[in-house]
């Protein structure tokens, strides 16, 4: 009789391995939103240099929409509201 050989831990299930990174995308996309949303309202609000805060804002946006968390049409829209306040501004 052949000896069994222990191949070392037992194979983990897909479902378990796709909730496993649905948790970390989650946690990492929460993260990525509320950094835009504070970008955002820092701009709104304004401050001692409102046109860099503004043009971060612009930043934080474009970095949502190429992590793929803002759509496309969401993302032209935030700009183009943020341009507009940067255009006040400046």
């Amino acid at each position: 009789m052949a000896a069994a050989k222990n191949a070392g831990p037992k194979k983990r299930p897909t479902p378990e391995k796709r909730d496993k990174t649905n948790k970390i995308r989650a946690a990492r996309n929460k993260a990525t939103k509320s950094a835009l949303k504070t970008a955002i309202k820092k701009a709104y609000v304004g401050g001692t240099d409102r046109v860099a805060v503004i043009r971060y804002a612009i930043k934080r946006v474009d970095q949502a929409c190429a992590k793929g968390i803002l759509h496309k049409n969401n993302a032209a829209r935030k700009k183009s509201q943020l341009m507009k306040l940067l255009n006040k501004a400046s």
